[in-house]
């Protein structure tokens, strides 16, 4: 049965999609991304050797394979050819395998600035990554936005450019005291990247309605993850995007009822970037060791992330959100090291024990942990490629998250690398 797959992240992001996508994409006609920027780092480890994408599908790597960028997508056309570039120089030929929609909104130097300044300002800074997500987005939403297909008519993209510039000039010297960006030397060298980027933009819903229409699999790749989402997610500490697999028809424009699977990917315990409520959050040694075993720094940013135990309580809400299918956990090795470890399986909120999120976000900061401690296995799971082969406290472990959750586990990452991977289930 021909397969339409979604990947998305069942927890703040930074759960390991990049090397599912990569190592699924031998199986599919086209590898989709459908939301995010380039504020997404996914990293890919093929026999010892680390790529990190941010805008760029993680299939790129994968000859006869089309990497496709949806409309749901915001685009830094410096950032996106900076990293085909990147690419090229390690002789993958990225031109040839990646395609844009036309209308992906476009970020610009502006953009920039008053991500910056923004996060500069107010003393409740989100945390972003300062490359201009949230104010792209903004201008999407607001409809004064450029979109790529501007490109097509450069006298018409100047002319939309200097409106749009002398608003966002007008808010960065005005409210935030920053300096302004220059026009002239802006529209310039953004003429410039669209000259290299028109070749490369096509009819994406078009394209994959003809690849669905003619039965091949195809798999759509979400950035970030659930709880980033900007309505569902721990808000306002989120990103500026939906990242839950709904947001695959929207941002790509592939109807919702040619979809068939949902896989979530997720941790083996739990981590975070930048601001916002983290329930299981430790700040005790064992956080410090989760971080340095994991190597838990941002592939784009290198913020350490915060860490903590697996929350099922999140896990069973992201299921619910995404409707998905199977589970993949990954860096289960990370745990290998410990004696105890600890799930957490309810909240309690004042005299309330919850086994749900709370109606009110911002009560979420005040629930505290619930946990089931397991014993810890000891012993190193890489580089083992069978469930059966894993130490059995390891196996214990995995089948109660299977029993917490309520889906089956498909699919264990049990290192960085491709090959590092238990794979129960075959989605295709």
């Amino acid at each position: 049965m021909t397969k339409t797959i979604i990947i998305v992240g069942c927890q703040w992001g930074d759960e390991g999609k990049g090397k599912i996508v990569d190592r699924l994409t031998q199986y599919v006609k086209a590898v989709v991304r459908f939301q995010g920027g380039h504020n997404a780092g996914h990293t890919l480890v093929i026999q010892g050797k680390k790529t990190i994408l941010r805008l760029i599908p993680s299939g790129i790597l994968h000859d006869g394979v089309a990497c496709l960028i949806g409309n749901g997508v915001v685009i830094s056309p410096e950032a996106f050819i900076k990293e085909m570039q990147e690419l090229e120089q390690q002789g993958i030929p990225a031109r040839q395998r990646l395609k844009l929609s036309a209308t992906c909104p476009i970020i610009l130097p502006t953009h920039v600035a008053l991500d910056e300044a923004r996060e500069k300002k107010g003393k409740n800074a989100i945390g972003t990554t300062k490359r201009g997500i949230g104010p792209a987005y903004e201008d999407k939403v607001a409809r004064r936005g450029l979109r790529l297909c501007d490109f097509f008519h450069p006298q018409q993209f100047s002319e939309k450019l200097k409106t749009l510039f002398h608003y966002h000039n007008f808010i960065l010297e005005h409210y935030y005291q920053a300096p302004t960006i220059n026009y002239e030397q802006a529209c310039s060298e953004l003429l410039a990247f669209g000259k290299q980027l028109v070749p490369l933009i096509t009819d994406i819903p078009a394209l994959l309605a003809e690849y669905h229409q003619a039965k091949q699999p195809l798999l759509f790749e979400g950035a970030q993850g659930t709880f980033l989402d900007v309505d569902q997610g721990t808000y306002p500490y989120v990103t500026s995007s939906n990242t839950i697999a709904g947001s695959a028809a929207t941002g790509s424009g592939l109807g919702i009822r040619c979809f068939d699977y949902v896989l979530g990917v997720s941790k083996a315990y739990s981590t975070r970037v930048g601001n916002g409520v983290f329930p299981t959050e430790l700040l005790d040694k064992d956080g410090d060791n989760l971080r340095d075993r994991g190597n838990e720094y941002g592939s784009v940013t290198k913020r350490p992330r915060r860490c903590g135990w697996l929350d099922t309580v999140l896990l069973r809400r992201a299921i619910q959100l995404n409707s998905v299918s199977g589970l993949c956990l990954t860096k289960l090795d990370v745990l290998d090291t410990l004696a105890t470890i600890k799930i957490c399986t309810a909240y309690r909120l004042g005299s309330q024990l919850l086994t749900d999120l709370p109606l009110n976000p911002e009560d979420l900061a005040q629930c505290i942990p619930q946990y089931e401690e397991l014993p810890g296995w000891q012993t190193l799971t890489t580089p083992i490629k069978e469930f059966a082969k894993l130490p059995k406290n390891a196996q214990d472990y995995l089948r109660r998250i299977e029993a917490l959750t309520g889906v089956p586990i498909t699919i264990i990452s049990t290192g960085a690398d491709r090959d590092e991977t238990i794979v129960l289930d075959r989605i295709f």
